[in-house]
């Protein structure tokens, strides 16, 4: 078997594993649904942490790790309020209240470190929990509070469209992509493929307004251009993240496919925008 059979045969695999855990978390209750994106949470936060203290891994031990306890801090409070609301009673404008005194361990920490970049490393920690920690937090209001009831079909939604719209990119780009969209970031990704993501994502988003009438068809080819806009960037936005430290893959937990956050760096960007769009047209 030659290195590209290899290869192809490792990234179905990993996929025939990955894809069913997702749905399971999805599909089955608040509990796997929790967990589910709470794994997701460490290990792209962890990710993410290691490629930017990559140079300075050791010392930066602390500061990675208290990264990581902060995003599920935050996480973990809400996903309580949600799931045990009569016993936990949290309401979001609680949560700053909370992570204050919390985040500001990081400035208490940098003054006795007397690091030669202490706000730099401060901005480091803090940016992990904006990129990743609060998207993902996010998943949440989308779960329980668009619907009355608990309901991950915006959430399922969003993934298959994020996933129709990077295969449908490929699909077009690979046949007659011939204009570059971003060469400094990333020399494969052309405008065609881009524009046919975004009309595979649209198409998409109209089926799913067939069969998941929370929200209207308007709304749902909103989220298609949104996914097809902002999962793009997202994904160029942890490309140029890879290219800033030299590594080809965000880790090597997925077989084939490199790192957790190489396969939900476009999700996760497209959540806040998603998320806005949904609460104010709600």
């Amino acid at each position: 078997m030659n290195e590209k059979n290899r290869t192809l045969m490792i990234r179905t695999l990993t996929a025939l594993v990955f894809v069913p855990v997702v749905l399971l978390g999805l599909f089955w209750n608040t509990y796997s649904f929790s967990i589910l994106f709470l794994l997701v949470l460490v290990a792209c936060s962890k990710e993410y942490y290691d490629l930017i203290f990559a140079n300075d891994y050791d010392s930066h031990f602390f500061r990675r790790n208290y990264g990581i306890f902060l995003s599920c801090f935050m996480y973990f409070v809400i996903t309580m309020n949600n799931i045990f609301p009569d016993f936990v009673h949290f309401s979001i404008i609680d949560l700053p209240f909370a992570m204050l005194p919390l985040a500001f361990i990081a400035f208490i920490y940098e003054l006795f470190k007397s690091s030669a970049t202490p706000f730099r490393n401060i901005a480091l920690v803090i940016s992990g929990i904006i990129y990743i920690g609060v998207p993902m937090i996010l998943l949440q209001f989308l779960a329980f509070d668009v619907t009355p009831e608990f309901n991950t079909k915006i959430i399922i939604g969003l993934i298959v469209m994020n996933w129709i719209n990077d295969s449908g990119a490929y699909v077009v780009g690979s046949r007659i992509g011939k204009t570059p969209l971003f060469p400094r970031i990333s020399p494969k990704k052309t405008w065609e493929g881009t524009l046919g993501g975004v009309f595979f994502c649209l198409i998409t988003g109209y089926i799913f307004s067939l069969y998941y009438t929370m929200l209207s068809t308007v709304d749902w080819m909103v989220l298609g251009a949104i996914t097809a806009i902002f999962g793009s960037l997202g994904d160029l936005i942890e490309s140029m993240l890879k290219r800033s430290v030299d590594k080809k893959d965000s880790g090597n937990l997925l077989p084939g496919h490199g790192g957790m956050l190489d396969r939900f760096d476009a999700f996760i960007f497209l959540l806040p925008f998603a998320a806005a769009y949904i609460y104010f047209a709600k």
